[in-house]
């Protein structure tokens, strides 16, 4: 299951992370995002001790969504070493995801 980061966590499980972190910026009234929940749970599973994954709902951590720009939801940030190495916006089939990661591994 993907984790749960929010303004109080962000910096140490994101960017203090040395792996790629994908992030979900989501919301519970967003119908795409609901949708798009059980792909970002499977690829936290499927890659478990490679990457991290995890969602951040926009409602409740407004600062985070105004830092990385985030004005359309869901969005996607892959973010490794500190900083936003890819972005997506948008469901996606999984592949999509994952061809992302790799890129980015």
């Amino acid at each position: 299951m993907a984790a749960v980061y929010n303004d109080a966590n962000f910096e140490t499980e994101v960017l203090q992370s040395e792996k790629l972190t994908v992030v979900d910026f989501w919301a519970p009234w967003c119908g795409p995002c609901l949708a798009l929940s059980p792909t970002i749970d499977a690829l936290a599973t499927e890659y478990d001790g490679k990457i991290n994954v995890g969602k951040v709902n926009v409602d409740e951590n407004p600062n985070l969504s105004v830092e990385y720009g985030v004005t359309s939801i869901p969005c996607i940030l892959y973010i490794k070493n500190g900083e936003v190495v890819d972005k997506q916006v948008g469901a996606a089939p999984k592949s999509a995801f994952e061809k992302k990661i790799q890129q980015h591994i």
